[in-house]
């Protein structure tokens, strides 16, 4: 056995490993993208009123306060979970009230804290956010948030 790498040894090596770990990041894109495509996702579910809560969601830039299913602002609470946590689960019309009313009062108006602003939301606009945060709560998350309260 030779002691030194060749120069064509070290071309092979360096041509095989590329080759070989190439191979596997297109393997770890692929089942990523069939995983949230069958797994992860209920694109059945999906209605014309989850779609209109999301451009509800986008028009009044929520992100860029808070975060849905880690993406976004970290200026206020997490909302992936948040229909779970207003225990919309259990009593979807509880939880719908909870959202109206919350909604409904703000800015808060208490004192050394951000404020959220208010958008004036229709009730259908209310609604169809509403239809949204509750399909939010359908997606599997690996269990994200890593607390209850977001």
């Amino acid at each position: 056995m030779a002691e030194r790498l060749t120069k064509t040894g070290a071309r092979n090596v360096f041509y095989g490993g590329s080759i070989f770990f190439f191979a596997i990041f297109v393997g770890l894109t692929a089942h990523s993208h069939y995983y949230m495509r069958t797994t992860s996702t209920n694109e059945a579910t999906l209605s014309e009123s989850v779609e209109r809560g999301k451009r509800v969601w986008e028009r009044n830039a929520c992100i860029n306060c808070h975060t849905l299913l880690g993406e976004g602002a970290y200026f206020a609470p997490e909302l992936g979970n948040v229909w779970t946590r207003w225990g919309g689960k259990d009593d979807r019309d509880g939880a719908r009230e909870t959202l109206r009313a919350w909604m409904a009062a703000q800015p808060s108006g208490v004192e050394g804290r951000r404020q959220m602003p208010q958008f004036h939301l229709t009730d259908d606009e209310i609604n169809d956010l509403a239809d949204f945060l509750e399909w939010t709560s359908t997606i599997k998350t690996q269990k994200w948030p890593p607390n209850d309260a977001g």
